[in-house]
């Protein structure tokens, strides 16, 4: 049912000029995000408090003319989801920007497929009281207001423009509500197929229009990330919460990214720009990174910590259960322990081991995880006993490497106390 409607178009205006823009009181809305109505000449910070809310509005000033952006100097103001880019606080002529200007990222990867032309689209003042519809293309504000708004200004705020902009809180029942929490399930399984290494990445794209959009063959991104992926042995992706939004005749999900790998860490926002193909399937035509400090990297050991102790409690239980088969599952094809090198030959050790004598007693206590070029590193002091009273006491060092959701060992060490 929502394939035969994404399908038909029911949910895209044909032409931005058609699009009424919604934002709906949904968790996948952002917190903040500022809207333009051109039909109203409006621009309103809104702040989603359940429902949906008009925080602070200004009189503003769009295009001389009426209508979607299409080309460079036609003097109109584009339709779309933007998306705020930097501040310029200098070298701007004071009558005509009032000297601060928020520039947007139009034209976003959507304008690019379409062939849309123009540049320098921003949010402004003016040395002068603003008139209705008479910038260039601009969105402007008066002095005072551009002052007030500045703080909600930051750089990847969400910026609506649209001929007509209503806020609605009951899409509770209503077919977006689907697409909304189905492009969601769809961005977490992008970035768990990213950072699987996996080819189900690439199907996730519409090849053709990703190479307009980006202005480069998706068979040279295609190859490129599968070089990638073939070099490297891990990569881990952590990421917050899946914004999503509908524009015209697209929808955009983005969300704050760390991104961690052997040869490199960033973290910023991603943003993927989804259109559905004749049979209603949805992929991805578009992309953009904006690295930026969002945190993630800060919080990253304690974002990871709780899925890594218990990663080593489960390991733990099944040496003390001595099942080898599912204690070997914890390694790496290839991960060493001590002097043994590889899963089956791990496997194959513990089950001879086990067969004479079982363990008894495996305490691990003052677990301490940290980064390290293989990955993680976990060292802990272990107590070992097995069934025949032997033992010892001694630092146990892990080094994990990401696995999707979880971890493998690619190497163990032990050191006596």
């Amino acid at each position: 049912m929502l394939a035969a409607l994404l399908a038909s178009g029911g949910f895209f205006a044909a032409r931005a000029d058609d699009w009424l823009a919604t934002v709906p009181d949904m968790r996948q809305t952002p917190p903040q995000l500022v809207a333009v109505s051109k039909a109203t000449q409006n621009l309103s910070l809104l702040a989603r408090h359940s429902p949906m809310v008009a925080q602070q509005s200004y009189a503003c000033t769009t295009g001389q003319v009426a209508g979607d952006k299409q080309i460079d100097g036609d003097r109109r103001t584009p339709e779309g989801i933007y998306f705020v880019v930097t501040k310029i606080d200098r070298g701007l002529d004071f009558s005509e920007y009032g000297g601060i200007a928020y520039p947007l990222n139009y034209p976003n990867p959507v304008d690019t497929m379409r062939g849309k032309t123009g540049h320098g689209i921003w949010i402004h003042s003016r040395g002068q009281p603003i008139a209705p519809m008479s910038t260039r293309g601009c969105v402007a504000v008066d002095l005072d207001a551009i002052d007030q708004l500045g703080p909600y200004l930051m750089p990847g705020t969400a910026v609506v423009l649209a001929e007509n902009v209503v806020t609605d809180a009951r899409l509770a029942d209503k077919p977006e509500n689907a697409i909304i929490n189905l492009l969601e399930d769809k961005t977490r399984k992008w970035n768990t197929a990213w950072a699987n290494r996996s080819s189900e990445l690439f199907a996730m794209y519409n090849s053709e229009a990703y190479s307009k959009a980006q202005q480069e063959p998706f068979a040279a991104f295609k190859a490129q990330k599968e070089r990638l992926f073939a070099m490297l042995p891990w990569i881990h992706i952590v990421y917050r919460d899946v914004n999503v939004m509908q524009g015209p005749d697209y929808w955009v999900t983005w969300f704050e990214q760390y991104y961690r790998a052997p040869n490199i860490t960033t973290e910023g926002v991603r943003r993927l720009y989804w259109q559905p193909d004749a049979g209603g399937e949805l992929h991805i035509v578009g992309m953009e990174w904006l690295p930026q400090n969002v945190g993630l990297e800060a919080s990253y050991l304690e974002t990871i910590t709780p899925g890594v102790t218990g990663f080593v409690e489960a390991w733990r239980k099944a040496w003390l259960q001595a099942d080898a088969k599912a204690y070997a599952a914890f390694y790496a094809p290839d991960g060493r322990q001590g002097a043994l090198s590889g899963q089956e030959t791990i496997q194959r050790t513990k089950e001879g081991l086990w067969k004479r004598v079982k363990p008894a007693r495996v305490d691990l206590t003052g677990i301490r995880v940290m980064l390290d070029r293989g990955g993680i590193k976990v060292d802990m002091t272990q107590v070992y006993r097995d069934g025949a009273g032997k033992g010892d006491k001694g630092i146990k060092t892990l080094i994990l490497q990401p696995q999707g959701e979880s971890w493998l060992i690619s190497a163990e060490n032990w050191s006596a106390l």
